[in-house]
């Protein structure tokens, strides 16, 4: 199924709905819930996954994870997804949070196969055997480390997606405090209870993944200057320590089997 909306095929009675679906350049997916759990794969582009507790990165070959019924926006930067609609109870194993993971090349092929099945695919035959191989694969998966914690108070959540969006290299802690109305002090400890973190630490794992973001249409060197790093080993350095690999390994190459991802303490 391509280019279809999961409204018109969700009565049927299959556990798995395959959807592919091509996104323009900057498209938004305004938040919104899905009744069945879904794989949303990545084939081309980059998205960011927003919910009320966090944001997700997602480069090319990764997918993320998202729980039936969990709200959820997406900005789609020039992508092609091949989804994956999954009766909860098929998935009783399933995150309760959004998780990103690497796809390797079996399920990726399964991905894309599955993708060109009719909406009444044949559960008991070849394509069901598909389905049911992606799903002991996606059983496989572990997570990556290419999120960022979002606090849920709105003041403090303006502030960090404005910065996710567009990071400053003049905004310290102050100017944040001063839009909060609040103490630099008091700030800093309210926004650490809500994120793990301090201000300074989360602008930078923040910088991080708007760069990755950036990779696939910008040079190391130019993302490094661009986010205020000294040289592109320096930018490499802070990359792979947040990351666990260098940001060689977010850039597409045509023909590259993806290796497997490191997986995340978080």
């Amino acid at each position: 199924m391509h280019n279809i909306c999961l409204d018109d095929v969700d009565h049927l009675p299959i556990d798995v709905l395959p959807i592919g679906t091509d996104y323009p350049p900057a498209h938004q997916l305004p938040r919104h819930t899905h009744r069945r759990a879904q794989l949303l794969y990545g084939a081309s582009g980059v998205m960011q996954v927003e919910t009320d507790d966090g944001s997700w990165t997602v480069p090319t070959d990764r997918a993320v994870l998202i729980p039936p019924g969990v709200a959820h926006e997406v900005l789609m930067d020039e992508v092609t997804t091949w989804s994956m609609y999954i009766e909860p109870d098929a998935v009783p194993w399933w995150p309760t949070r959004c998780m990103v993971a690497e796809i390797g090349p079996l399920l990726r092929e399964l991905l894309r196969a599955a993708n060109e099945f009719a909406p009444d695919y044949d559960v008991a035959g070849r394509d069901g055997a598909v389905i049911d191989l992606a799903l002991h694969e996606l059983r496989r998966l572990t997570p990556t480390a290419l999120a960022i914690s979002l606090p849920r108070d709105e003041a403090f959540r303006s502030l960090c997606r404005g910065y996710l969006a567009s990071p400053d290299l003049a905004v310290t802690n102050e100017t944040w405090a001063q839009a909060a109305k609040q103490s630099p002090r008091t700030f800093d400890r309210h926004f650490r209870a809500q994120t793990g973190s301090s201000p300074a630490a989360w602008r930078a794992r923040a910088r991080l993944l708007a760069g990755l973001r950036q990779l696939p249409a910008s040079t190391i060197t130019d993302v490094a200057a661009r986010l205020g790093y000294a040289s592109p080993a320096a930018f490499t350095a802070a990359f792979t320590r947040a990351f666990g690999a260098p940001p060689s390994r977010f850039v597409p190459r045509a023909g590259r089997a993806p290796q497997p991802a490191p997986v995340a303490d978080l």
